[in-house]
């Protein structure tokens, strides 16, 4: 199974060499950092770590993701697609957890949950947490299925990636792909990994500003995918459960 990467950076320049460095190869083939208008050293320091770098013009996290995918629409799509974030936080080495489900056709979108897995003290924050909380609460109430987190650590069949349109520009990327997999039926499972405190300060939980805007911007994706087919993707998960 062909694997590629895509890891949004902004101002990483301190740690997205290694994340790029750490993750595994094999299974990964190519690994994409879109670059989403750093300041510092990010594209070259990725560059010199193996990786491809593209250029996301339009400021966001969903949009350097879309940046990535583009690049690999372009040339030679991969079998499955990992994303990771550029900050140190997620333990790249952990990919293969990811995978295993999806090489075993049990699965075509994995979910690292940070909430099941190891967490070093203070590595998600109390805002996250609770942004978490609320936004997997919702996901339950509306869409009959259970999340444990919306973590940036996922891996996805492309051909199924291609079916959810994904558009979201900034925050609410991870919650559109979720909800979007149970509207059209995937098979979504979560996976314990491990997380760590990031380098740095983060981009959206390190202030006030940044959480109250990932937060609305969040519940709003969640609310806004809620329609009619509802109900078939409960059924889905109703059959899934019952297994």
């Amino acid at each position: 199974m062909r694997v590629d990467a895509v890891i949004p950076a902004f101002n990483e320049e301190g740690v997205v060499g290694e994340v790029v460095a750490t993750l595994p190869r094999p299974p990964v083939d190519r690994v994409v950092v879109a670059d989403n208008n750093s300041r510092d050293a990010t594209a070259a320091v990725a560059a010199a770590a193996g990786a491809v770098v593209v250029p996301a013009r339009r400021q966001g996290y969903g949009s350097a993701c879309l940046a990535g995918l583009a690049w690999l629409r372009d040339h030679e799509p991969p079998e499955v697609v990992a994303f990771l974030d550029a900050d140190g936080s997620d333990f790249a080495e952990e990919l293969p957890l990811l995978l295993a489900p999806l090489l075993a056709g049990e699965a075509d979108l994995v979910i690292g949950s940070r909430a099941l897995g190891r967490r070093e003290p203070g590595a998600l924050l109390p805002q996250a947490r609770a942004g978490n909380f609320v936004a997997c609460l919702l996901i339950a109430l509306l869409y009959r299925h259970r999340y444990t987190d919306l973590g940036p650590f996922r891996a996805i069949r492309w051909e199924a990636l291609e079916r959810l349109g994904m558009g979201d520009p900034d925050f609410g990327w991870t919650a559109e792909m979720q909800v979007k997999a149970l509207r059209h039926g995937l098979r979504v499972v979560e996976v314990p990994v491990s997380y760590r405190r990031r380098t740095g300060v983060s981009k959206i939980t390190g202030t006030l500003a940044g959480t109250l805007r990932a937060g609305h911007k969040i519940l709003w994706t969640v609310l806004r995918h809620a329609g009619p087919r509802r109900a078939a993707a409960s059924g889905w998960n109703r059959r899934n459960e019952r297994r």
